[in-house]
């Protein structure tokens, strides 16, 4: 078929040229002298994604589920008790992994299309009068239903118990695409990926720790080995690792920096917002509704859109990438077949946006749902020409 294969799930996301060819090199030596001069300029330009200013970053060669568990095993010792919450797949990972690395995990459920319940943490943090919560755990961006959640809350609510636990944020579909403030909100492990907002191929997962976070792991006792602390703190601090890193993901993650740092985070996050507002806007003009509950946890990142009752979410993915060439995301675990995902974040713009909404459309209405053709894209566009910047140019 000709033209492009079209990507709009939530991770892995569009990968720009220039780091598209940043990576495109022969391989190289991880030991030579002059490797360093790649690595620890990394290792400190990460950190200001994270706005981690006094802890460090840990680059593994893993997924973020490598990072995941390289927070836990490296900071908590088997038996901690810890406080969860899960409200969609990944969050309910989250909770699994903690429980098979033998913590005892306190977990609430909550209604899928709703976040953390911050009353909830609120009063479990009150009545732990003997401090045996050792840390609670916030996914920030629940992939799998399009809900981000309150990381501020969260720190605000073990301020206001007096509570010294640590604070666990997964930030895997956020950090880097929507706010995230690790050392003002006094995050002290926060985990995300290379394949969402640092568009990147998967295969780099990056942990940033604070100066907290760091001491707690030196009396830690769960057993540990490749993602050891101390072992990437030996290597790191005289810019290398102690086994083979992903050097090409290395290459390709300057070059995302280099983006990242030439747009400007506060410019990124208004740029995913204004993209996100396009997606609800034309979700609304179709007559469906998101797996969101309320406004308030409207992610700018991905939207998990709900079909009618008879449709099966499934073939409208499958008829957006067969007919249209076009990969939406699928419904996962409580919400398969009831809603597909459009992730829009990363390296993403409003035509993009647009290219997904045209194929979701014409996928629903092939599969049967009542709506208008047109509806979704003219709404999205409105939204995207009432609110674009005027060039300067324009403007004088």
């Amino acid at each position: 078929m000709a033209g492009f294969t079209h990507l709009f799930i939530p991770g892995p996301t569009n990968i720009p040229e220039q780091v598209r060819q940043a990576m495109n090199l022969p391989m190289e030596d991880m030991r030579a002298a002059s490797f360093p001069d790649l690595t620890l300029p990394l290792f400190e330009d990460i950190k200001k994604v994270f706005k981690n200013e006094t802890g460090r970053v840990f680059i593994y060669p893993s997924s973020g589920t490598g990072a995941w568990e390289a927070a836990m095993t490296n900071v908590l010792s088997p038996g901690d008790r810890v406080l969860m919450s899960r409200f969609g797949q990944f969050s309910h990972l989250w909770v699994d992994m903690a429980e098979r690395l033998g913590f005892e995990v306190d977990v609430i459920d909550c209604e899928w299309g709703t976040g953390v319940p911050l009353e909830l943490y609120a009063e479990r943090l009150r009545d732990d009068k003997a401090h045996r919560i050792k840390a609670i755990f916030c996914t920030q961006n629940e992939t799998a239903t399009g809900v981000t959640s309150d990381v501020a809350g969260c720190r605000a609510v073990l301020d206001d118990a007096n509570h010294p636990a640590l604070l666990f944020v997964d930030g895997v579909s956020s950090i880097g695409s929507i706010d995230f403030r690790q050392e003002e909100w006094g995050v002290d492990c926060a985990v995300s990926g290379s394949q969402k907002g640092f568009m990147l191929p998967a295969g780099l997962g990056f942990l940033s720790v604070s100066k907290k976070a760091l001491v707690a792991s030196r009396s830690a006792t769960h057993r540990r080995c490749f993602f050891s602390f101390e072992d990437m703190i030996r290597a790191n601090d005289a810019g290398y690792f102690p086994y083979t890193p992903a050097t090409q993901l290395l290459r390709g993650l300057r070059a995302s920096l280099d983006l990242i740092t030439e747009e400007g985070l506060d410019n990124i996050f208004a740029r995913h917002h204004r993209l996100a507002e396009g997606v609800r806007k034309a979700v609304d003009a179709w007559g469906l509704k998101l797996c969101a509950k309320a406004p308030k946890w409207h992610s700018d990142t991905v939207s998990a859109i709900l079909v009618p009752e008879g449709i099966d979410s499934g073939d409208v993915v499958k008829r957006a990438y067969q007919k249209y060439q076009t990969s939406l995301g699928g419904g996962l675990n409580k919400v398969m077949g009831k809603v597909f995902r459009i992730g829009h974040l990363g390296w993403l713009n409003e035509v993009m946006v647009l290219a997904s909404l045209s194929a979701a459309e014409m996928a629903l209405l092939d599969c049967g749902v009542r709506l208008a053709p047109g509806s979704g894209v003219g709404a999205a566009i409105q939204h995207f020409r009432a609110s674009a910047a005027v060039p300067v140019a324009e403007a004088a």
